[in-house]
Protein backbone atom coordinates (compact mmCIF):
# COMPACT_ATOMS: atom_id res chain seq x y z
CA UNK A 1 0.00 0.00 0.00
CA UNK A 2 1.02 3.56 -0.52
CA UNK A 3 1.40 4.28 2.96
CA UNK A 4 3.75 1.11 4.19
CA UNK A 5 2.71 -2.36 4.79
CA UNK A 6 1.79 -1.77 9.06
CA UNK A 7 3.67 -4.36 10.68
CA UNK A 8 1.10 -6.35 12.12
CA UNK A 9 -0.70 -7.04 8.74
CA UNK A 10 -1.62 -10.58 8.33
CA UNK A 11 -1.51 -11.57 12.12
CA UNK A 12 -3.39 -12.61 14.85
CA UNK A 13 -4.81 -9.38 16.37
CA UNK A 14 -3.55 -7.77 19.57
CA UNK A 15 -6.45 -9.15 22.22
CA UNK A 16 -5.72 -5.43 24.02
CA UNK A 17 -6.93 -3.69 20.72
CA UNK A 18 -10.36 -5.12 20.40
CA UNK A 19 -13.51 -2.82 20.31
CA UNK A 20 -14.97 -2.32 23.62
CA UNK A 21 -18.45 -2.85 22.10
CA UNK A 22 -20.10 -1.54 25.50
CA UNK A 23 -18.49 1.86 24.63
CA UNK A 24 -19.44 1.86 20.96
CA UNK A 25 -23.43 0.95 22.08
CA UNK A 26 -23.29 3.57 24.36
CA UNK A 27 -21.67 6.09 22.23
CA UNK A 28 -24.49 5.02 19.59
CA UNK A 29 -27.35 5.94 21.69
CA UNK A 30 -25.60 9.07 23.55
CA UNK A 31 -24.21 10.62 20.83
CA UNK A 32 -25.55 13.85 18.56
CA UNK A 33 -24.26 14.85 15.08
CA UNK A 34 -22.93 18.21 14.53
CA UNK A 35 -22.83 19.62 10.90
CA UNK A 36 -19.96 17.57 10.12
CA UNK A 37 -21.12 13.80 10.85
CA UNK A 38 -24.83 14.70 8.64
CA UNK A 39 -25.78 12.00 6.55
CA UNK A 40 -24.23 11.29 3.69
CA UNK A 41 -26.26 8.55 1.54
CA UNK A 42 -24.27 7.61 -1.47
CA UNK A 43 -25.03 4.33 -3.50
CA UNK A 44 -23.85 1.76 -0.70
CA UNK A 45 -25.88 4.05 2.17
CA UNK A 46 -24.31 5.66 4.71
CA UNK A 47 -21.77 4.95 7.23
CA UNK A 48 -19.65 5.94 9.82
CA UNK A 49 -18.54 5.21 13.89
CA UNK A 50 -20.71 5.85 16.84
CA UNK A 51 -17.27 6.57 17.81
CA UNK A 52 -17.28 10.38 15.76
CA UNK A 53 -20.71 10.63 15.72
CA UNK A 54 -21.31 9.96 11.95
CA UNK A 55 -23.51 6.65 12.93
CA UNK A 56 -25.60 7.10 15.78
CA UNK A 57 -29.23 7.02 16.49
CA UNK A 58 -30.20 9.82 14.99
CA UNK A 59 -28.74 9.16 11.86
CA UNK A 60 -30.59 5.76 11.80
CA UNK A 61 -34.41 7.73 12.54
CA UNK A 62 -33.32 10.12 10.12
CA UNK A 63 -32.59 7.88 7.49
CA UNK A 64 -35.48 5.32 8.51
CA UNK A 65 -38.22 8.34 8.34
CA UNK A 66 -36.33 9.77 5.04
CA UNK A 67 -36.76 6.35 3.46
CA UNK A 68 -40.22 5.80 4.37
CA UNK A 69 -40.97 9.76 3.02
CA UNK A 70 -39.33 8.93 -0.39
CA UNK A 71 -40.72 5.33 -1.03
CA UNK A 72 -44.02 6.75 -0.58
CA UNK A 73 -43.66 9.38 -2.81
CA UNK A 74 -42.36 7.22 -5.28
CA UNK A 75 -45.22 5.04 -4.66
CA UNK A 76 -43.46 1.98 -3.67
CA UNK A 77 -45.96 0.95 -1.24
CA UNK A 78 -45.12 -3.19 -0.74
CA UNK A 79 -43.67 -5.10 1.68
CA UNK A 80 -39.90 -3.38 2.81
CA UNK A 81 -37.09 -6.49 3.23
CA UNK A 82 -34.74 -5.53 6.21
CA UNK A 83 -31.59 -7.56 6.84
CA UNK A 84 -28.50 -7.27 9.22
CA UNK A 85 -25.00 -8.29 9.40
CA UNK A 86 -22.89 -8.97 12.44
CA UNK A 87 -21.08 -5.86 12.98
CA UNK A 88 -21.96 -4.11 16.51
CA UNK A 89 -23.92 -1.38 15.77
CA UNK A 90 -26.54 -3.43 12.79
CA UNK A 91 -28.42 -4.90 15.68
CA UNK A 92 -29.09 -1.70 17.36
CA UNK A 93 -29.36 0.23 14.36
CA UNK A 94 -31.43 -2.67 13.24
CA UNK A 95 -34.20 -1.70 16.24
CA UNK A 96 -34.70 1.81 15.39
CA UNK A 97 -35.20 1.50 12.67
CA UNK A 98 -37.65 -0.56 13.21
CA UNK A 99 -39.25 1.35 15.69
CA UNK A 100 -39.42 4.11 12.74
CA UNK A 101 -41.13 1.90 9.72
CA UNK A 102 -43.22 0.12 11.94
CA UNK A 103 -44.43 3.71 13.05
CA UNK A 104 -44.90 4.66 9.61
CA UNK A 105 -47.08 1.79 8.67
CA UNK A 106 -44.67 -0.26 6.46
CA UNK A 107 -44.79 -3.72 6.24
CA UNK A 108 -41.59 -4.87 7.52
CA UNK A 109 -40.30 -8.01 6.38
CA UNK A 110 -37.50 -9.59 8.94
CA UNK A 111 -35.39 -13.01 9.04
CA UNK A 112 -37.68 -15.63 10.36
CA UNK A 113 -35.02 -16.94 12.55
CA UNK A 114 -33.66 -13.71 13.96
CA UNK A 115 -30.60 -13.84 11.98
CA UNK A 116 -27.82 -12.48 9.85
CA UNK A 117 -29.00 -11.80 5.96
CA UNK A 118 -26.68 -11.48 2.92
CA UNK A 119 -27.12 -8.36 1.19
CA UNK A 120 -27.83 -10.78 -1.43
CA UNK A 121 -30.41 -12.61 -0.36
CA UNK A 122 -32.12 -8.98 -0.01
CA UNK A 123 -32.07 -8.17 -3.75
CA UNK A 124 -33.09 -12.04 -4.35
CA UNK A 125 -36.33 -11.65 -1.78
CA UNK A 126 -37.33 -8.45 -3.79
CA UNK A 127 -37.09 -9.64 -7.33
CA UNK A 128 -38.71 -12.73 -6.14
CA UNK A 129 -41.73 -10.74 -4.51
CA UNK A 130 -41.88 -8.52 -7.56
CA UNK A 131 -41.13 -11.46 -10.32
CA UNK A 132 -45.01 -10.99 -11.34
CA UNK A 133 -46.09 -8.13 -9.89
CA UNK A 134 -47.02 -4.60 -11.20
CA UNK A 135 -47.94 -2.75 -8.35
CA UNK A 136 -47.38 -3.37 -4.79
CA UNK A 137 -43.56 -3.61 -5.10
CA UNK A 138 -41.38 -4.76 -2.64
CA UNK A 139 -37.63 -2.96 -1.65
CA UNK A 140 -35.44 -3.47 1.08
CA UNK A 141 -33.17 -2.10 3.73
CA UNK A 142 -29.33 -3.70 4.66
CA UNK A 143 -27.85 -2.35 7.93
CA UNK A 144 -24.23 -3.47 6.93
CA UNK A 145 -21.10 -1.26 6.77
CA UNK A 146 -19.91 -3.96 4.39
CA UNK A 147 -16.06 -4.85 5.31
CA UNK A 148 -15.32 -1.52 7.53
CA UNK A 149 -13.81 -2.18 10.47
CA UNK A 150 -15.45 -3.35 13.86
CA UNK A 151 -16.62 -0.17 15.05
CA UNK A 152 -18.11 1.24 12.20
CA UNK A 153 -22.51 0.49 11.33
CA UNK A 154 -24.01 1.25 7.80
CA UNK A 155 -27.18 1.00 6.47
CA UNK A 156 -27.86 1.03 2.20
CA UNK A 157 -31.56 0.79 0.31
CA UNK A 158 -32.60 -1.18 -2.85
CA UNK A 159 -35.35 0.08 -4.62
CA UNK A 160 -37.59 -2.37 -6.10
CA UNK A 161 -35.19 -3.13 -9.10
CA UNK A 162 -32.73 -4.92 -6.12
CA UNK A 163 -30.17 -3.58 -6.29
CA UNK A 164 -28.15 -0.48 -5.04
CA UNK A 165 -30.06 2.83 -4.84
CA UNK A 166 -29.12 5.14 -8.26
CA UNK A 167 -27.61 8.56 -7.63
CA UNK A 168 -31.28 10.11 -7.87
CA UNK A 169 -32.98 8.05 -4.83
CA UNK A 170 -29.78 8.15 -2.84
CA UNK A 171 -29.80 12.21 -2.78
CA UNK A 172 -33.08 12.25 -2.10
CA UNK A 173 -32.99 9.92 0.80
CA UNK A 174 -30.29 12.12 2.19
CA UNK A 175 -31.80 15.37 1.81
CA UNK A 176 -34.80 14.59 3.51
CA UNK A 177 -32.65 12.65 6.60
CA UNK A 178 -30.36 16.09 6.61
CA UNK A 179 -33.74 17.99 7.32
CA UNK A 180 -34.83 15.90 9.79
CA UNK A 181 -31.82 16.37 11.60
CA UNK A 182 -31.86 19.91 11.15
CA UNK A 183 -34.98 20.44 12.10
CA UNK A 184 -34.32 18.11 15.30
CA UNK A 185 -36.12 14.61 14.11
CA UNK A 186 -39.46 16.35 15.21
CA UNK A 187 -41.06 15.06 11.58
CA UNK A 188 -39.65 11.22 12.95
CA UNK A 189 -42.69 8.88 13.68
CA UNK A 190 -41.42 6.21 16.02
CA UNK A 191 -42.93 3.50 18.52
CA UNK A 192 -41.24 1.70 21.35
CA UNK A 193 -39.49 -1.30 19.92
CA UNK A 194 -41.77 -3.54 22.67
CA UNK A 195 -44.66 -2.37 20.46
CA UNK A 196 -43.26 -2.52 16.79
CA UNK A 197 -42.48 -6.37 18.00
CA UNK A 198 -45.93 -6.75 18.54
CA UNK A 199 -47.25 -5.04 14.89
CA UNK A 200 -48.97 -7.18 12.99
CA UNK A 201 -46.91 -5.23 10.19
CA UNK A 202 -43.95 -6.70 11.44
CA UNK A 203 -43.64 -9.92 9.26
CA UNK A 204 -41.01 -12.95 9.82
CA UNK A 205 -39.82 -14.41 6.40
CA UNK A 206 -37.22 -17.05 5.67
CA UNK A 207 -35.04 -15.84 3.98
CA UNK A 208 -32.78 -18.59 3.89
CA UNK A 209 -34.27 -21.16 2.14
CA UNK A 210 -35.65 -19.88 -0.98
CA UNK A 211 -32.19 -18.45 -1.89
CA UNK A 212 -30.48 -21.78 -1.12
CA UNK A 213 -33.17 -23.92 -3.20
CA UNK A 214 -32.51 -21.30 -6.55
CA UNK A 215 -28.84 -21.96 -5.55
CA UNK A 216 -29.09 -24.68 -8.85
CA UNK A 217 -30.88 -22.78 -11.40
CA UNK A 218 -27.54 -20.73 -11.70
CA UNK A 219 -25.05 -22.96 -10.90
CA UNK A 220 -24.31 -26.28 -11.77
CA UNK A 221 -24.65 -27.80 -7.94
CA UNK A 222 -24.79 -31.11 -9.38
CA UNK A 223 -21.54 -31.12 -11.04
CA UNK A 224 -19.91 -29.69 -8.20
CA UNK A 225 -21.23 -32.24 -5.53
CA UNK A 226 -20.19 -35.07 -8.02
CA UNK A 227 -16.64 -33.81 -7.92
CA UNK A 228 -16.05 -34.59 -4.43
CA UNK A 229 -13.62 -31.77 -4.60
CA UNK A 230 -12.97 -30.38 -1.17
CA UNK A 231 -13.84 -27.38 -0.76
CA UNK A 232 -13.12 -24.48 2.38
CA UNK A 233 -14.94 -21.47 3.03
CA UNK A 234 -14.67 -18.93 5.05
CA UNK A 235 -17.16 -16.66 6.20
CA UNK A 236 -15.18 -14.49 7.81
CA UNK A 237 -17.20 -14.08 11.00
CA UNK A 238 -20.30 -12.26 8.39
CA UNK A 239 -23.63 -12.33 7.56
CA UNK A 240 -23.15 -15.75 5.46
CA UNK A 241 -22.24 -17.64 8.36
CA UNK A 242 -25.80 -19.91 8.91
CA UNK A 243 -26.06 -20.15 5.44
CA UNK A 244 -22.96 -22.19 4.60
CA UNK A 245 -24.34 -25.36 6.19
CA UNK A 246 -27.53 -25.99 4.81
CA UNK A 247 -25.80 -25.42 1.53
CA UNK A 248 -23.44 -28.09 2.20
CA UNK A 249 -25.89 -30.47 3.27
CA UNK A 250 -28.97 -29.44 0.57
CA UNK A 251 -26.21 -30.11 -2.06
CA UNK A 252 -24.05 -32.68 -0.05
CA UNK A 253 -20.86 -30.56 -1.16
CA UNK A 254 -17.28 -31.86 0.24
CA UNK A 255 -16.77 -29.07 2.25
CA UNK A 256 -15.35 -27.39 5.26
CA UNK A 257 -16.37 -24.66 7.01
CA UNK A 258 -13.23 -23.55 8.61
CA UNK A 259 -14.56 -21.15 11.20
CA UNK A 260 -18.16 -19.91 12.16
CA UNK A 261 -17.53 -17.57 14.86
CA UNK A 262 -19.71 -14.67 15.24
CA UNK A 263 -17.83 -12.26 17.25
CA UNK A 264 -18.58 -8.07 17.04
CA UNK A 265 -14.89 -7.49 18.02
CA UNK A 266 -13.67 -9.65 14.94
CA UNK A 267 -11.10 -10.68 17.43
CA UNK A 268 -10.22 -13.74 15.28
CA UNK A 269 -9.35 -11.92 12.18
CA UNK A 270 -6.06 -11.37 11.47
CA UNK A 271 -5.18 -7.07 11.01
CA UNK A 272 -5.02 -5.84 7.22
CA UNK A 273 -2.39 -3.79 5.17
CA UNK A 274 -2.84 -0.67 7.53
CA UNK A 275 -3.18 -2.84 11.10
CA UNK A 276 -6.51 -2.63 11.38
CA UNK A 277 -9.39 -4.72 11.24
CA UNK A 278 -11.54 -5.37 8.09
CA UNK A 279 -13.23 -8.27 6.69
CA UNK A 280 -11.80 -7.44 3.14
CA UNK A 281 -12.00 -11.03 1.24
CA UNK A 282 -9.61 -9.39 -1.06
CA UNK A 283 -7.02 -8.58 0.75
CA UNK A 284 -3.82 -11.01 1.23
CA UNK A 285 -3.84 -9.84 4.94
CA UNK A 286 -7.22 -10.31 5.82
CA UNK A 287 -7.65 -13.65 4.46
CA UNK A 288 -4.39 -14.94 6.31
CA UNK A 289 -6.03 -17.70 7.59
CA UNK A 290 -7.89 -19.30 4.94
CA UNK A 291 -4.61 -18.90 2.39
CA UNK A 292 -2.45 -20.27 5.26
CA UNK A 293 -4.83 -23.51 5.06
CA UNK A 294 -4.88 -23.26 1.08
CA UNK A 295 -2.82 -26.72 0.77
CA UNK A 296 -6.01 -28.48 2.47
CA UNK A 297 -8.72 -28.03 -0.34
CA UNK A 298 -8.90 -27.99 -3.84
CA UNK A 299 -10.52 -24.54 -4.17
CA UNK A 300 -11.51 -22.28 -0.89
CA UNK A 301 -13.38 -18.93 -0.98
CA UNK A 302 -14.01 -16.07 1.54
CA UNK A 303 -16.95 -13.55 1.53
CA UNK A 304 -17.10 -9.82 3.55
CA UNK A 305 -19.26 -8.77 6.13
CA UNK A 306 -22.64 -8.90 4.07
CA UNK A 307 -21.23 -11.09 1.68
CA UNK A 308 -21.55 -9.59 -1.63
CA UNK A 309 -18.09 -9.97 -1.75
CA UNK A 310 -15.90 -13.10 -2.64
CA UNK A 311 -12.27 -13.89 -2.10
CA UNK A 312 -10.83 -17.28 -4.30
CA UNK A 313 -8.04 -18.69 -2.72
CA UNK A 314 -6.25 -21.89 -4.99
CA UNK A 315 -3.66 -24.03 -3.96
CA UNK A 316 -1.18 -22.86 -6.52
CA UNK A 317 -2.09 -19.07 -5.77
CA UNK A 318 -3.29 -18.46 -2.66
CA UNK A 319 -5.58 -15.88 -3.17
CA UNK A 320 -6.71 -14.89 -6.69
CA UNK A 321 -6.11 -10.85 -7.84
CA UNK A 322 -9.91 -9.77 -7.81
CA UNK A 323 -9.25 -8.97 -11.99
CA UNK A 324 -7.56 -12.45 -12.48
CA UNK A 325 -10.72 -14.28 -11.57
CA UNK A 326 -13.19 -12.01 -12.99
CA UNK A 327 -11.41 -13.54 -16.28
CA UNK A 328 -11.60 -16.56 -15.35
CA UNK A 329 -15.25 -16.49 -14.52
CA UNK A 330 -15.95 -14.75 -17.58
CA UNK A 331 -14.02 -17.00 -20.25
CA UNK A 332 -16.14 -19.95 -17.87
CA UNK A 333 -19.56 -18.50 -17.95
CA UNK A 334 -20.07 -17.46 -21.62
CA UNK A 335 -18.65 -20.30 -22.86
CA UNK A 336 -20.48 -22.68 -20.83
CA UNK A 337 -23.93 -20.92 -20.22
CA UNK A 338 -25.26 -22.22 -23.86
CA UNK A 339 -29.01 -20.56 -22.97
CA UNK A 340 -27.45 -17.20 -22.78
CA UNK A 341 -28.49 -14.82 -24.91
CA UNK A 342 -25.66 -14.47 -27.62
CA UNK A 343 -26.09 -10.48 -27.73
CA UNK A 344 -25.60 -10.52 -23.79
CA UNK A 345 -22.09 -8.23 -22.74
CA UNK A 346 -19.74 -7.99 -20.44
CA UNK A 347 -20.06 -5.40 -17.60
CA UNK A 348 -16.86 -3.72 -16.05
CA UNK A 349 -16.23 -0.65 -13.81
CA UNK A 350 -13.29 1.50 -15.68
CA UNK A 351 -10.69 0.91 -13.31
CA UNK A 352 -11.09 -2.81 -13.55
CA UNK A 353 -7.97 -4.85 -15.55
CA UNK A 354 -7.85 -4.25 -19.10
CA UNK A 355 -7.82 -7.99 -19.42
CA UNK A 356 -11.69 -7.84 -19.47
CA UNK A 357 -12.02 -5.37 -22.76
CA UNK A 358 -9.19 -8.17 -24.35
CA UNK A 359 -11.23 -11.29 -23.05
CA UNK A 360 -14.63 -9.56 -24.02
CA UNK A 361 -13.04 -8.89 -27.98
CA UNK A 362 -12.25 -12.74 -28.00
CA UNK A 363 -15.36 -13.64 -27.06
CA UNK A 364 -17.28 -11.52 -29.11
CA UNK A 365 -19.11 -9.64 -26.65
CA UNK A 366 -19.91 -6.35 -26.02
CA UNK A 367 -18.04 -4.48 -22.95
CA UNK A 368 -19.93 -2.20 -20.95
CA UNK A 369 -17.34 0.26 -19.08
CA UNK A 370 -19.36 2.15 -16.24
CA UNK A 371 -17.44 4.17 -13.38
CA UNK A 372 -17.11 2.47 -9.88
CA UNK A 373 -20.09 1.38 -8.40
CA UNK A 374 -22.19 -1.75 -9.12
CA UNK A 375 -25.48 0.72 -9.82
CA UNK A 376 -24.53 0.77 -13.56
CA UNK A 377 -25.02 -2.41 -14.14
CA UNK A 378 -28.04 -2.92 -11.96
CA UNK A 379 -30.57 -2.30 -15.54
CA UNK A 380 -28.71 -4.50 -17.85
CA UNK A 381 -28.57 -7.61 -15.52
CA UNK A 382 -32.14 -7.16 -14.69
CA UNK A 383 -33.01 -7.29 -18.63
CA UNK A 384 -30.55 -9.81 -19.20
CA UNK A 385 -28.22 -7.65 -21.21
CA UNK A 386 -25.35 -8.02 -19.31
CA UNK A 387 -24.80 -11.58 -18.65
CA UNK A 388 -21.57 -11.02 -15.65
CA UNK A 389 -21.25 -8.21 -14.52
CA UNK A 390 -17.52 -7.10 -12.01
CA UNK A 391 -15.74 -4.59 -9.83
CA UNK A 392 -12.47 -5.12 -9.01
CA UNK A 393 -13.02 -5.07 -5.49
CA UNK A 394 -14.06 -8.57 -5.92
CA UNK A 395 -17.73 -7.85 -6.72
CA UNK A 396 -19.82 -9.26 -9.29
CA UNK A 397 -23.03 -11.23 -10.60
CA UNK A 398 -23.71 -13.16 -13.74
CA UNK A 399 -27.47 -14.27 -15.16
CA UNK A 400 -29.32 -17.46 -14.25
CA UNK A 401 -28.16 -20.45 -16.37
CA UNK A 402 -31.53 -19.96 -18.50
CA UNK A 403 -30.47 -16.14 -18.84
CA UNK A 404 -32.83 -14.59 -16.87
CA UNK A 405 -31.36 -12.31 -13.52
CA UNK A 406 -30.26 -13.49 -10.76
CA UNK A 407 -29.36 -10.49 -8.66
CA UNK A 408 -29.22 -7.32 -9.14
CA UNK A 409 -26.89 -6.85 -6.30
CA UNK A 410 -23.37 -8.72 -5.63
CA UNK A 411 -23.17 -12.23 -4.86
CA UNK A 412 -20.23 -13.42 -3.00
CA UNK A 413 -21.65 -16.92 -2.30
CA UNK A 414 -22.31 -17.29 -6.04
CA UNK A 415 -18.69 -16.36 -7.01
CA UNK A 416 -17.47 -18.59 -4.77
CA UNK A 417 -19.35 -21.36 -5.70
CA UNK A 418 -18.60 -20.64 -9.40
CA UNK A 419 -15.05 -21.10 -8.74
CA UNK A 420 -15.92 -24.90 -7.66
CA UNK A 421 -17.63 -25.11 -10.30
CA UNK A 422 -15.30 -24.02 -12.81
CA UNK A 423 -12.78 -26.23 -10.77
CA UNK A 424 -15.17 -29.60 -11.24
CA UNK A 425 -16.58 -29.09 -14.47
CA UNK A 426 -13.00 -28.59 -16.44
CA UNK A 427 -10.65 -29.99 -14.24
CA UNK A 428 -8.54 -26.90 -13.80
CA UNK A 429 -9.04 -24.12 -10.66
CA UNK A 430 -9.39 -20.45 -11.62
CA UNK A 431 -5.64 -19.60 -11.34
CA UNK A 432 -5.12 -22.30 -13.73
CA UNK A 433 -7.44 -21.11 -16.20
CA UNK A 434 -6.14 -17.59 -15.90
CA UNK A 435 -2.97 -18.51 -16.82
CA UNK A 436 -3.98 -20.31 -19.84
CA UNK A 437 -5.81 -17.07 -20.36
CA UNK A 438 -3.02 -15.23 -20.23
CA UNK A 439 -1.00 -16.96 -22.48
CA UNK A 440 -3.24 -16.20 -25.26
CA UNK A 441 -3.84 -12.57 -24.48
CA UNK A 442 -0.84 -11.19 -22.21
CA UNK A 443 0.02 -10.63 -18.89
CA UNK A 444 -1.19 -7.58 -17.45
CA UNK A 445 0.25 -6.54 -14.10
CA UNK A 446 -2.39 -5.05 -11.90
CA UNK A 447 -2.65 -3.09 -8.53
CA UNK A 448 -4.55 -1.40 -6.59
CA UNK A 449 -2.81 0.68 -3.87
CA UNK A 450 -4.52 2.96 -1.00
CA UNK A 451 -3.31 6.02 1.05
CA UNK A 452 -4.62 7.79 4.09
CA UNK A 453 -7.13 11.27 2.69
CA UNK A 454 -8.86 13.95 4.39
CA UNK A 455 -12.66 14.58 4.05
CA UNK A 456 -10.87 18.15 1.99
CA UNK A 457 -8.47 15.76 -0.19
CA UNK A 458 -11.22 13.41 -0.83
CA UNK A 459 -13.17 15.88 -2.16
CA UNK A 460 -10.82 17.38 -4.02
CA UNK A 461 -9.77 13.99 -5.89
CA UNK A 462 -13.51 14.04 -6.78
CA UNK A 463 -13.62 17.19 -8.71
CA UNK A 464 -10.59 16.42 -10.37
CA UNK A 465 -10.60 17.01 -13.80
CA UNK A 466 -8.11 16.19 -16.82
CA UNK A 467 -6.67 19.64 -17.69
CA UNK A 468 -5.56 19.48 -14.10
CA UNK A 469 -3.98 16.63 -13.86
CA UNK A 470 -2.22 17.99 -17.02
CA UNK A 471 -0.04 14.99 -17.72
CA UNK A 472 1.21 14.19 -21.48
CA UNK A 473 3.84 11.13 -20.51
CA UNK A 474 3.13 8.42 -18.21
CA UNK A 475 6.03 5.92 -17.37
CA UNK A 476 8.03 6.41 -20.70
CA UNK A 477 5.02 6.46 -23.10
CA UNK A 478 2.78 9.00 -24.76
CA UNK A 479 -0.57 9.68 -22.79
CA UNK A 480 -3.25 8.72 -25.33
CA UNK A 481 -6.30 9.87 -23.02
CA UNK A 482 -7.14 11.23 -20.29
CA UNK A 483 -10.87 10.65 -19.00
CA UNK A 484 -13.14 11.52 -15.77
CA UNK A 485 -16.24 10.01 -17.12
CA UNK A 486 -16.90 6.57 -18.92
CA UNK A 487 -18.17 6.01 -22.66
CA UNK A 488 -22.03 7.16 -21.68
CA UNK A 489 -20.97 10.18 -20.18
CA UNK A 490 -21.49 9.46 -16.31
CA UNK A 491 -18.74 11.01 -14.01
CA UNK A 492 -15.73 8.57 -12.86
CA UNK A 493 -15.54 10.47 -9.74
CA UNK A 494 -12.16 11.08 -10.31
CA UNK A 495 -9.54 10.76 -13.50
CA UNK A 496 -7.94 8.14 -15.25
CA UNK A 497 -4.90 7.93 -18.02
CA UNK A 498 -3.92 5.63 -20.91
CA UNK A 499 -1.20 5.16 -22.71
CA UNK A 500 -0.56 1.91 -25.13
CA UNK A 501 0.67 -0.51 -22.37
CA UNK A 502 -0.87 1.19 -19.41
CA UNK A 503 -3.40 2.89 -17.05
CA UNK A 504 -3.62 4.62 -13.65
CA UNK A 505 -6.81 5.92 -12.27
CA UNK A 506 -7.06 7.70 -8.90
CA UNK A 507 -10.35 8.36 -7.19
CA UNK A 508 -11.42 8.61 -3.41
CA UNK A 509 -13.01 5.94 -1.43
CA UNK A 510 -16.24 6.27 -1.64
CA UNK A 511 -16.63 4.54 2.51
CA UNK A 512 -13.44 5.62 4.23
CA UNK A 513 -11.13 7.45 4.42
CA UNK A 514 -8.56 6.57 1.70
CA UNK A 515 -7.93 7.25 -1.65
CA UNK A 516 -6.94 4.86 -4.20
CA UNK A 517 -4.61 4.45 -7.11
CA UNK A 518 -5.54 1.59 -9.82
CA UNK A 519 -2.64 0.68 -12.40
CA UNK A 520 -2.51 -1.77 -14.71
CA UNK A 521 1.09 -2.94 -17.27
CA UNK A 522 0.93 -5.38 -20.31
CA UNK A 523 4.43 -4.87 -20.15
CA UNK A 524 6.10 -5.97 -16.89
CA UNK A 525 5.82 -5.36 -13.29
CA UNK A 526 8.76 -3.20 -13.16
CA UNK A 527 6.60 -0.71 -15.61
CA UNK A 528 3.75 -1.29 -13.27
CA UNK A 529 6.02 0.03 -9.97
CA UNK A 530 6.95 3.15 -12.53
CA UNK A 531 3.29 3.92 -13.61
CA UNK A 532 2.60 3.84 -9.65
CA UNK A 533 5.20 6.28 -8.81
CA UNK A 534 4.69 8.49 -11.46
CA UNK A 535 1.23 8.29 -10.98
CA UNK A 536 1.68 9.09 -7.20
CA UNK A 537 3.79 12.14 -7.78
CA UNK A 538 1.48 13.78 -9.48
CA UNK A 539 -1.33 13.50 -6.85
CA UNK A 540 0.82 14.69 -4.53
CA UNK A 541 1.94 17.51 -6.20
CA UNK A 542 -1.57 18.47 -6.45
CA UNK A 543 -2.24 18.16 -2.93
CA UNK A 544 0.89 20.30 -2.31
CA UNK A 545 -0.42 22.86 -4.51
CA UNK A 546 -3.88 22.80 -3.14
CA UNK A 547 -2.34 23.33 0.36
CA UNK A 548 0.10 26.07 -0.63
CA UNK A 549 -3.20 28.03 -2.45
CA UNK A 550 -4.81 27.51 0.73
CA UNK A 551 -2.26 29.48 2.34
Amino acid sequence: MLGGIDPRAGKPVDPATLLDVGQLLRAYYAGRPDPAQRVTFGTSGHRGSAFNNAFNEAHILAIAQAICLDRKARGVDGPLFVGIDTHALSAPAFATAIEVFIANGVTTMIDARGGYTPTPAISHAILAYNRTRTNGLADGVVITPSHNPPADGGIKYNPPHGGPADATTAGAIERIANALLVGGLAGVRRIPIERARASAELRRYDYTSPYIADLENVLDMAAIAASGLKIGIDPLGGAAVHYWAPIIDRYRLNATLVSEAVDPTFGFMTADWDGQIRMDCSSPYAMARLVGLKERFDVAFGNDTDADRHGIVTPSQGLMNPSHYLAAAISYLFGSRAAWPATCAVGKTMVTSAMLDRLAEKLGRQIIETPVGFRWFVNGLHSGAIGFAGEESAGASFLRQDGSVWTTEKDGLVLGLLAAEITACTGRDPSELYDGLTHELGAPFYQRTDAPATPEKQALLKMLTPDQLAMTALAGEPVLAVESTALGGEPLGGVRVRTKNGWFAVRPSGTEDVYKIYAESFLSAEHLHLIQIEAQARISNLFDAWMANRH
